[in-house]
């Protein structure tokens, strides 16, 4: 039987259930992958299942998200991190050798292979044909233990490339192309996988940038095909031997397939404040813009900044612009510092960044108040810039620099006729500059038992959960509308630094709806759980959309929130809130949402017998004012994980047999 990508990989990794779409499985993982800001309590929780050297063939945590170290809470994490992962048998790459996704691309990615991050952008490993899901740290650290990774089986969603880019389109055009397509909303369970003649004119770094991106989209991951262009960007890695051909079967049964012409592409942008929300540059050109941004983990590949470079040289950023760039590695800003490039964008009044996520994560370049930034991040989110009420576009390197240059959004496809500029033909190179020297390899066993971990005081084992009532009271806190996102949740930005330290980082919970003057939300939660009263909060459409941080579920956790009920609740974020605990619910009528008030006193009469074997809850006003019918969409791990208490003590209760 002719068989898609995906399912290739998923067979060959499949430990558990059947490869059908809709049913439960788990698959053995090969790599993973952490980061500072997720990695820390990662990394904690993994302590606390007893693990000792990882189980994986590879795993590397990264030090990229808290790089400013403001107070000792960064520095803490850091040197954590790196003795921890000595001990544990990790990589370790240091601060400032580059944002996790860019260099795990580049230095350890491989075509075939499973690879779990704590990081909603690790299907950024797609663009090499591999299988790369983002998780929440628990997930993760069971994987580095040796456990299977859960999840459902995926449809497939087939995208036919066809033709080529034209001049001034580029990769990040494509997947704004694919989001205006299929919106950030109602994706969940399903695979992005290319394929079709246009997949081979496009590069690997190109082919990174859309599957990075294809997280905007809810989807599972997003994959490649493995092919002469992997080949080629593997071998200018010195990376030769992990090539390994891989494509769908020609007669594939997909279960939905798009065509994309690329030559049909035009410049689009993600306009305020969605990454759906795209329109073409066209539409919106002319419009002042005051600061922009190249970099991130989907636009700061060498052949990006390159094409800048070359753009700038001989030129001058507008005087009302500030542009920066942050190249994505320590190996890019190598060789453009190498070969002239980084010299012609400073001198064209660039700044340079730090190689890390910086600005993407509101650490630091934030926009003035009133003022339009151009970035070429993967998210607008509301404030996310560390701007409260910001005005972010998310725009292609090419339109980037255009607009740079005149100060106002512009189609690059202009800059001919403006400024006389032909589009520059940038080649990936044959050959990478290759240092690894900020990239710890760790010890043998032996010399890593005898290494001590550095634990800081602003690191803080979390709290585990309680177990479920039999009989659920509680209250509601917080209503809410659609699309609310990790960000709203758990703000990032100065508050960062915190997420080693959950009783701190919680006091923040929903800060973005905290009223000066009032209590906020985690004030009234608290109070509410020393009565003995649990948290409820309400949602529309997509609760949870954007980052895998478990915070969103571990904070709220911590202030006593024991369920959600809404709409529809995004795959990383649900896997969390069964995690630690959180009952999530979904209105089996959507209008029922409209009957929910702040401050309504809820109950579940039957709770851990629903959770048990039931497919769904009553619930009911206390005064008798409404009652309505909720889904529990749980597997059978699920509600054995919710039983449990979450899914360290499940793991605990199964070694203990």
């Amino acid at each position: 039987m002719a068989q898609m990508l995906t399912y290739k990989i998923l067979s060959e990794h499949l430990v558990e259930g059947k490869l059908a779409a809709g049913q439960l499985i788990a698959i053995r993982i090969d790599q993973t992958l952490t980061q500072d800001a997720t990695g820390t309590t990662a990394f904690l929780l993994y302590e606390s299942m007893g693990g000792s050297r990882v189980k994986t063939d590879l795993s590397v945590s990264y030090i990229d998200h808290n790089m400013s170290q403001f107070g000792p809470e960064n520095h803490n994490d850091h040197l954590y991190l790196q003795t921890v992962a000595a001990k544990s048998g990790v990589y370790h790459s240091r601060a400032g050798n580059g944002i996790c996704h860019q260099v795990h691309l580049e230095r350890f990615g491989r075509p075939g292979v499973t690879l779990l991050g704590s990081d909603s952008h690790t299907p950024t490993g797609g663009g090499v044909g591999a299988v790369a899901i983002g998780a929440g740290g628990l997930d993760v650290a069971v994987a580095m233990a040796g456990g299977p990774f859960y999840l459902t089986c995926p449809n497939v969603l087939g995208v036919r490339l066809t033709g080529d880019l034209s001049d001034w389109v580029s990769a990040k055009d494509v997947i704004l192309k694919i989001l205006s397509i299929l919106s950030t909303k109602g994706n969940v369970g399903w695979v992005v996988e290319y394929f079709g003649e246009g997949v081979s004119n496009l590069s690997v770094p190109q082919r990174a940038t859309i599957t990075n991106m294809g997280a905007e989209l809810g989807v599972t991951t997003s994959i490649f095909p493995s092919d002469e262009q992997t080949k080629k960007f593997l071998t200018a890695q010195k990376r030769k031997e992990h090539f390994r051909e891989l494509a769908a079967d020609k007669n594939a049964d997909y279960d939905r397939v798009i065509e994309i012409d690329l030559s049909g592409i035009e410049p689009l942008a993600a306009c305020p404040t969605s990454p759906g929300n795209v329109k073409t540059v066209s539409e919106i050109a002319g419009m002042n813009t005051r600061q922009i941004v190249l970099g991130s983990c989907t636009n700061s590949s060498y052949t990006d900044l390159m094409m800048a470079s070359e753009v700038l040289k001989t030129r001058r950023i507008n005087d009302m612009v500030e542009f920066a760039i942050a190249p994505g590695s320590r190996q890019v800003l190598n060789m453009l510092a190498d070969n002239g490039a980084l010299s012609d964008m400073i001198a064209a009044g660039a700044r340079v960044l730090e190689s890390g996520c910086g600005p993407c994560i509101g650490q630091g370049f934030s926009p003035a108040d009133g003022v339009l930034s151009l970035r070429t991040f993967n998210r607008n989110f509301p404030g996310r810039s560390g701007t409260k009420g910001d005005s972010v576009y998310l725009v292609s390197p090419e339109t980037a620099v255009a607009s740079a240059l005149t100060g106002k959004i512009t189609d690059p496809r202009r800059l001919g006729d403006l400024l006389g500029i032909d589009c520059p033909e940038i080649e990936m190179p044959n050959e990478f500059i290759i240092d690894d020297t900020m990239i710890e390899t760790p010890p043998g066993k032996e010399e890593s038992a005898k290494i001590e971990v550095l634990r800081g005081s602003t690191i803080v084992m979390p709290r585990m959960p309680e177990e479920l009532p039999a009989e659920f009271a509680g209250q509601v806190l917080l209503k809410c509308a659609d699309k609310i996102t990790t960000d709203h949740i758990m703000p990032a930005g100065k508050f960062l630094k915190l997420r080693s330290n959950v009783p701190e980082y919680a006091k923040v919970v929903f800060n973005c709806f905290n009223e000066k003057g009032k209590p906020t939300f985690a004030q009234l939660a608290l109070e509410l759980n020393q009565k003995g009263i649990a948290g409820v909060i309400v949602a529309g459409d997509s609760y949870g959309q954007g980052s895998s941080r478990e915070h969103a579920a571990l904070c709220p956790m911590y202030l006593g929130v024991r369920a959600v009920i809404a709409k529809t609740i995004e795959r990383i974020h649900k896997a969390n809130l069964i995690n630690f605990c959180i009952v999530p619910i979904e209105f089996e009528n959507p209008s029922d949402y409209e009957k929910i008030k702040v401050d309504d006193k809820l109950r579940i009469p039957s709770l851990l017998d629903a959770v048990r074997a039931a497919d769904t809850v009553s619930v009911k006003e206390e005064n008798g004012r409404y009652e309505f019918t909720g889904r529990l969409e749980l597997s059978g791990r699920d509600r054995k994980i919710l039983l449990s208490a979450g899914l360290l003590n499940y793991i605990r209760r199964k070694a203990d047999g």
